[in-house]
C-alpha cells in the first residue's frame, strides 16, 4: 500500500504557503503603483501595463498553485490516478499558455530577455502538463482495467 513520505507533507505544505502567498501578492499589486513606478522608473502609463500583466500572470500562477493543492489531496489520499487530477493537469496547461500568451504580449511592447525567458518557461510548463495529463489518463485506464479483471 502506497505510504506518504514526509518530503510529500512538506511539498503540499509549501505548495499552500505559495497559494496563500499568491493570493498576497496580487491582491496588493493595485496599491504597489508608486513603488512600481520608482522602482522601474517608468511613466504612469506603463506602471498600468506592468501591473496589468503582474496581475493577470499572478491569477493564472495563483490558479496553476490551487490545482496542484486538490492534487496533493488525491496523492496524499493514496489514488492519484482519478479523473479529478487530468482535469487538473489540462487546467494548469490551459494557465501556462495564458502565462506565456501573456507575457508575448508584453514583449512586443516592453521587451527584455527575461520576457522571452518567461515565455518559452510556460510554453514548456504547458507541454509538461498536457504530457502529464495524457500519462495520468493512461495510467487511470490501466487501473480500471486491472480492478475490473480482480
Amino acid at each position: 500500500m502506497y505510504q506518504p513520505t514526509p518530503v510529500h507533507h512538506i511539498a503540499k505544505a509549501l505548495v499552500s504557503i505559495m497559494f496563500y502567498g499568491g493570493i498576497l501578492c496580487v491582491g496588493m499589486l493595485p496599491w504597489m503603483s508608486k513603488y512600481i513606478i520608482q522602482y522601474f522608473g517608468c511613466s504612469e502609463e506603463e506602471c498600468r501595463f506592468i501591473t496589468t500583466v503582474l496581475i493577470a500572470s499572478g491569477l493564472c500562477t495563483v490558479y496553476i498553485l490551487y490545482n496542484l493543492k486538490h492534487m496533493y489531496r488525491t496523492l496524499l489520499g493514496g489514488n492519484p490516478f482519478v479523473e479529478k487530477n487530468i482535469s487538473c493537469f489540462r487546467k494548469m496547461a490551459v494557465s501556462c499558455a495564458l502565462i506565456s500568451l501573456i507575457y508575448l504580449v508584453k514583449a512586443f511592447f516592453m521587451y527584455s530577455i527575461a520576457t522571452l525567458v518567461l515565455v518559452l518557461m510556460f510554453a514548456v510548463g504547458t507541454l509538461f502538463c498536457l504530457t502529464l495529463k495524457d500519462i495520468f489518463k493512461q495510467a487511470m485506464f490501466y487501473k480500471e482495467e486491472h480492478d475490473w479483471t480482480v
